[in-house]
């Protein structure tokens, strides 16, 4: 069986892109320390992504930019990045992070979204780190066109500094 687990990150900011992740795991070379992107340090997040990339893992990324968040909003966004991954990426099963009701032509009986799969499934908490790895280095970029937001340490979300730059 060929499991791809799916997650974004993005989500909560007040700044950047949602950047959603889809992995599928290399059987030949286990992920030591798996865990949800939330709960592990950046420096965690960073060697495990190392493993993860090592690893020979089937790994998608897609972004949803800020103009188009804007445009259609963050909800669209959400279902609009697991679509994309979906679509790229051939799996036997699809398990999404999130309650989402998602279809896909063709694939629609292949995707389960679970609530916290990001807690429960290697693929899609190796898809966490992917999308939180990715995005946290976009945002690290951003912040030397825009210093003033600080996003260098915050990435977008609304720390106290943030919120009183805008």
């Amino acid at each position: 069986m060929r499991v791809c687990g799916l997650d974004e990150c993005g989500r909560g900011p007040l700044a950047g892109p949602l950047v959603g992740a889809a992995t599928i795991l290399n059987p030949q070379f286990p992920i030591f320390n798996l865990n949800d992107s939330k709960k592990l340090s950046a420096k965690q997040r960073h060697k495990i992504y190392q493993q993860i990339i090592k690893s020979g893992a089937v790994i998608a990324i897609e972004e949803i930019s800020v103009r188009q968040i804007n445009n259609r909003g963050i909800g669209w966004a959400n279902k609009e990045v697991f679509k994309r991954l979906i679509k790229k990426v051939e799996a036997t099963k699809y398990i999404v992070d999130g309650n989402l009701k998602l279809r896909v032509r063709g694939k629609s009986n292949l995707i389960r979204s679970i609530i916290k799969a990001d807690n429960k499934f290697p693929e899609v908490m190796a898809a966490s780190i992917v999308a939180k790895v990715t995005r946290d280095k976009l945002m690290r970029q951003l912040a030397k066109d825009y210093p003033q937001f600080g996003w260098h340490s915050n990435v977008g979300y609304g720390t106290r500094y943030h919120i009183s730059a805008i």
